[in-house]
């Protein structure tokens, strides 16, 4: 079994800490990102505080794990990725990954996911991890195709973006040693 679990050569994923209060606040309120999750207000710092202290980082605990990824070359937040609506019972979750505007297109989002999927299946033990992505949304489409998820399934006017309804695709990776 690998010894080192959510990290390769070029970044790693942590748990959160409250030094990353000011970047959470900056990409939790950008509207633009609003559309890939299933928030559309502002979220205060208390609230962001209250969601640090009060996470165990369990993802058994907490049906959830937020993890920050951060460029080892010089300690850079780069931005997010969860696994949320977690289900013991199945022992599945969903994944959601949100990268710094500065950094999107450069690979990190690839290295996040697998990183996740390895510690999501080597380590966790999970069946399956899915997400959902609307079908205009060529990158991340492609980033999720090329770690393994496939495409099972096509949800009609599932995302209400910018006020008109898309179809979203669902995307899913079974653990292959199950």
């Amino acid at each position: 079994m690998r010894q080192s679990f959510l990290m390769n050569e070029r970044i790693y994923l942590r748990a959160v800490e409250p030094e990353d209060m000011n970047i959470m606040y900056e990409m939790e309120n950008d509207p633009s990102m609003w559309d890939i999750s299933n928030f559309t207000v502002p979220y205060s710092r208390y609230v962001l505080r209250q969601y640090i202290e009060g996470s165990q980082c369990d993802v058994f605990a907490d049906k959830q794990l937020r993890l920050m990824m951060v460029r080892k070359s010089d300690q850079c937040i780069l931005g997010t990725i969860d696994i949320t609506d977690f289900v013991p019972l199945h022992s599945r979750g969903e994944v959601g990954i949100a990268v710094h505007k500065d950094y999107r297109q450069q690979g990190y989002a690839t290295d996040a996911l697998k990183l996740l999927c390895e510690y999501a299946f080597d380590f966790l033990s999970l069946s399956q991890l899915y997400a959902h992505v609307t079908t205009d949304n060529d990158v991340c489409v492609k980033l999720f195709t090329s770690c393994g998820f496939v495409q099972c399934g096509l949800l009609k006017n599932w995302l209400k973006v910018e006020g008109c309804y898309k179809d979203a695709l669902l995307l899913q990776c079974l653990n292959p040693k199950k």
